[in-house]
């Protein structure tokens, strides 16, 4: 996969208290279909499958998940076959109505779906070998992507250039992201992960994959739980965008952002601090009714 060049920081000229200077990383720039966190979360996976012999990639998603839809898309890029386990069976007969589940099948992913009850159990030993005897030798990558070739993939979202920002921010899923930012920020800065979904188990999940201590979770900005939105955020995003000229989503940007400005006009923040909020992609869970 070639990597976009054309990354940046873009300074948020909207006004703000405190003397706050707000920076948004574009890294929903990175690549075409396959953007932000991503794209760096399949980069090595997809070098080690390859290094290792395999030519086909299976992974689990929801009916909207970017991972899934993303997966899709770097499979056909970098020419190895990918399977999709769906949660959900109810969703076999109903894909062609989801634009996620769609493209990923036109860019060539196989779809298998897996009841409710049974994609719970989706990391035991039984699960994954009833799927090597459905789908053959295959190269596994979790749910959202998060593995150790991820993170090695995230930890290169943070430059050396970034090291003037006090506090770096990102919205979380399963932890990936975050973790590996965390790895590469400086000690004198401090990031913050908003999560998209309920609950304080992802602290656990993060420390699996940094000992830092130079970060925590905002967890009030999940707007219901994965996947759900309100009025109020929508209103702001597009306010956001009409703004700033920057498009975010409805699942893991917008909720970000939008905790990070409540955050500043709280005085969250310390006075005069400058924060660099990172843009993971994720455009493609914009449907067009909300978009309207």
């Amino acid at each position: 996969m070639f990597e976009n060049e054309n990354v940046y920081n873009q300074h948020i000229a909207i006004e703000l208290p405190y003397n706050i200077e707000l920076y948004i990383k574009r890294e929903d720039l990175l690549h075409e279909e396959v953007s932000g966190n991503k794209f760096r979360k399949l980069k090595y996976n997809i070098a080690k499958a390859k290094e290792l012999g395999y030519n086909k990639l299976l992974t689990f998603g929801g009916a909207y998940s970017n991972h899934i839809a993303a997966t899709a898309a770097a499979g056909r890029i970098c020419g190895i076959d990918t399977i999709g386990i769906i949660r959900g069976e109810e969703l076999a007969t109903k894909y062609k109505d989801n634009h996620t589940l769609s493209k990923a099948v036109n860019d060539g992913m196989e779809l298998g779906f897996l009841s409710r009850s049974d994609y719970r159990l989706k990391n035991e030993e039984e699960v994954i070998n009833r799927l090597h005897t459905q789908y053959g030798d295959f190269y596994l990558v979790p749910e959202g992507g998060t593995n150790m070739e991820a993170i090695r993939g995230t930890e290169e979202i943070l430059k050396p250039t970034d090291c003037d920002f006090d506090y770096v921010c990102t919205a979380v899923g399963t932890g990936g992201t975050i973790a590996g930012i965390i790895n590469s920020s400086q000690a004198h800065q401090t990031v913050l992960g908003f999560p998209a979904l309920k609950g304080e188990f992802l602290y656990n999940d993060i420390k699996l994959y940094t000992d830092r201590t130079n970060w925590d979770l905002i967890i009030d900005y999940h707007f219901g739980g994965y996947a759900k939105y309100t009025d109020e955020l929508i209103t702001f995003i597009k306010g956001f965008q009409e703004e700033t000229g920057v498009l975010l989503d409805p699942i893991y940007t917008g909720k970000m952002m939008f905790g990070v400005i409540q955050k500043i006009k709280e005085g969250y923040f310390k006075e005069g601090s400058k924060i660099l909020a990172i843009h993971t992609g994720g455009l493609q869970g914009w449907s067009s009714k909300i978009k309207n």
